[in-house]
């Protein structure tokens, strides 16, 4: 009997050992911190073997092989020893594929995943596929697996999650951009982490289909310096493609193969520039896999987006509250206040990951008439921006940011909860913190 040991008991390290467990594998989970309650439960349903609040070297080290959840870098000292050892240490993603000989779409990139995952799965399933929606977004994909065989899996994938991979091949990879993120993990090496984000398209062949943003520089430089053997289907806003989406006209076609596709950009259910290349990822996607046209033109006009992404939550004193949670990087608040049209009191802060906020000087100039700081140290977003706005305002709890917001917004203004960083300090992670935001404005 092989054995499996999991560090880490979170979505993907319980969900890998169901699966492991269905496989016939000794499984040992092993957490360095504290196991929420809901998944010691599972393990102790499953009758799963597991630890807390350390690691015992011995069981950890008579493994066969080792799942490493996303979470943990490499550069911990028990994932090094293993490495040293010769002990296979995998991600989730990797032990979970060799389970399934489903299609898989695998969707990564710095912003605009988890809403053309969500579309894309949506697409499908309304085409009458028999698909599961994983990965980091909802249920692990290990755990997908272990529930019952599907023959389409739609996964997004974070960049963590492609490190650990060797095997896994995506039949269709969309990448859908590349801006600076996480790269206090890649060593503060911005080339390191396009490379993580291209691992999505190593394992793939001249069967498979890599769908990827033409307008984006980074993504367009790689594939000249590094190319992939896989067939390339662009999406552009700017230029038209002989085979892939472009956006021209108000309009949005979609050609592969000797099929035609075309939807106005007006009758789409989400607007904005981002939502249009996420729309003709999906599309791309569900034209591959012989969705049919009136299908995918129907999915599309009735999509509402995902919860934490621009998302409107009320209107108070016609004042308009927008919880963008998910916004976790500055790219992604980038887009958020692009798409404000009135004047904004914007909540902001958190974990910085290496941040660079110059970039949204020109929006903070023209959009923002107050700034709230929420997080425990905003020295770089006062740096940038003190001088910027009026109005700037510290605080540590998500209660209290919503009620100055609310003394500080006018009739017509805006109060935009997008952070630009991630959420670890003072909740649980961006969903916890959206969650949050939602309650104290419905309690104003």
């Amino acid at each position: 009997m092989k054995r499996l040991v999991i560090l880490g008991a979170g979505e993907s390290g319980v969900g890998t050992a169901l699966l492991g467990k269905k496989k016939k594998y000794e499984v040992f989970v092993s957490d360095f911190g504290k196991i929420k309650k809901r998944y010691k439960d599972v393990l102790e349903h499953f009758e799963i073997d597991w630890e807390e609040e350390g690691h015992t070297e011995d069981k950890i080290f008579s493994a066969d092989v080792v799942m490493k959840s996303p979470g943990i870098p490499d550069t911990v000292p028990i994932v090094k020893k293993l490495v040293s050892k010769g002990i296979p240490v995998i991600s989730e993603i990797e032990f979970a594929a060799q389970f399934t000989n489903a299609t898989i779409v695998g969707i990564t990139g710095s912003n605009g995943k988890t809403t053309t995952t969500t579309l894309t799965h949506k697409l499908l399933e309304d085409g009458g596929l028999d698909v599961a929606l994983a990965g980091n977004i909802g249920k692990s994909f290990a755990q997908r697996v272990s529930e019952k065989e599907r023959q389409h899996y739609v996964l997004e994938l974070s960049s963590f999650q492609l490190d650990g991979i060797e095997t896994f091949r995506p039949h269709i990879a969309i990448l859908t951009n590349i801006t600076p993120d996480h790269l206090d993990r890649y060593e503060h090496d911005f080339n390191k982490y396009i490379a993580a984000k291209f691992r999505i398209a190593m394992n793939q062949t001249e069967d498979d289909y890599f769908i990827y943003d033409a307008d984006d520089e980074v993504i367009t430089k790689r594939l000249q310096q590094h190319p992939i053997k896989s067939k390339l289907l662009p999406f552009s806003a700017k230029k038209e493609v002989k085979q892939g989406a472009y956006l021209k006209n108000e309009e949005i076609t979609i050609t592969i193969d000797n099929t035609q596709f075309t939807m106005p950009i007006a009758t789409l259910g989400l607007q904005g520039q981002h939502n249009q290349k996420n729309a003709m990822a999906a599309s791309t996607v569900a034209t591959l896999l012989k969705i049919r046209k009136a299908t995918i033109r129907e999915s599309l006009s009735h999509f509402q987006g995902v919860e934490h992404r621009l998302e409107k939550v009320l209107k108070i004193n016609n004042v308009q509250y927008i919880n963008d949670s998910k916004a976790t990087n500055v790219n992604a608040t980038f887009y958020a206040l692009d798409s404000m049209e009135s004047p904004t009191v914007w909540i902001v802060g958190g974990v910085d990951k290496g941040n660079d906020y110059s970039e949204l000087l020109p929006l903070v100039n023209e959009k923002v008439k107050a700034i709230i700081c929420l997080g425990l140290d905003n020295d770089k977003i006062i740096a940038q921006f003190g001088n910027v706005v009026d109005m700037m305002v510290e605080t540590d709890a998500m209660h209290e940011a919503v009620q100055i917001a609310y003394r500080l917004a006018e009739r017509g203004d805006s109060v935009l909860l997008s952070p630009a960083c991630a959420s670890f300090d003072l909740f649980e992670n961006y969903e916890d913190r959206g969650r949050q935001f939602k309650e104290a404005v419905r309690k104003l």
